[in-house]
């Protein structure tokens, strides 16, 4: 059963569609969809399965969240579209032009690639089970907590953003934890093509990132042979918060040209 996403639309124009990443939620891209809404278009902001405001499921890979994206487009009557997809968002993105061709005009992967990745978020697991929600009764105590695990201040305060309460007062992660953990290797897994895709795609890349390498581009373009890339100087994975004025840029110049 497709599970009901959360989502906002911000402007009027050509629909943008824009996927977060890996423990994100839609707010995380508020600055580029305001930006997309002052140069005529419309920003669908959507919180994938398992995060944010949407629906907690018991399932999560990437054919489950490409076909969420195919059924809430259907369901909103949208049949062609832009797509950004980030990280997990980006590989949900590819997955889904890989099976809907058709529907998306142009594709912008920001900082990933089609290749399985090695587990990299253990120390982020690790410090989140750290939290026992049902004892927590400060936001300060889950920050400290965070602090005494994780040495980077952007990853804190991003992860920081999950933490809500309930309808009774009580902490609880936005996110559906448990499941993320428990269908990790999935996140991590390659994108597969059963054929090339020929919609003009910009993979976009921070400068201070390994996430893509120059020896990804040969295998990107053997699926994607209209891909071409970029790369945004003083910017890490997040290329959104690092340099948000020059991501869009690079964005906005790809899709009107």
């Amino acid at each position: 059963m497709t599970p009901k996403l959360n989502f906002r639309i911000i402007g009027q124009g050509k629909p943008v569609i824009i996927l977060h990443g890996l423990f994100g939620m839609l707010d995380n891209w508020l600055t580029i969809a305001k930006k997309l809404e002052s140069a005529g278009y419309m920003s669908i902001l959507i919180d994938q399965r398992d995060h944010g405001r949407s629906e907690h499921t018991d399932d999560f890979s990437y054919p489950l969240l490409a076909n969420d994206l195919y059924k809430f487009m259907e369901e909103n009557w949208i049949h062609e579209s832009y797509l950004i997809g980030h990280s997990m968002g980006g590989k949900t993105a590819l997955q889904f032009i890989s099976e809907h061709e058709s529907m998306i005009s142009k594709l912008i992967i920001v900082d990933i690639g089609i290749k399985k990745y090695a587990a990299g978020h253990d120390d982020v697991f690790k410090a989140l089970f750290a939290i026992d929600t049902d004892i927590l009764h400060t936001r300060h105590q889950a920050e400290n907590i965070l602090r005494t695990r994780l040495h980077d201040n952007g990853t804190i305060q991003f992860l920081m953003k999950n933490l809500t309460r309930n309808k009774s007062g009580k902490y609880e992660w936005k996110m559906n934890l448990n499941l993320l953990y428990e269908k990790y290797d999935n996140i991590l897994e390659e994108i597969h093509f059963e054929h090339p895709v020929s919609t003009k795609t910009l993979f976009i890349k921070g400068e201070k990132s390994d996430y893509i390498l120059p020896e990804d581009f040969i295998s990107i373009n053997d699926v994607l042979p209209e891909a071409s890339f970029s790369t945004i100087l003083n910017a890490g994975h997040w290329t959104h918060a690092d340099q948000p004025d020059e991501l869009f840029t690079r964005i906005i110049d790809f899709i009107t040209d």
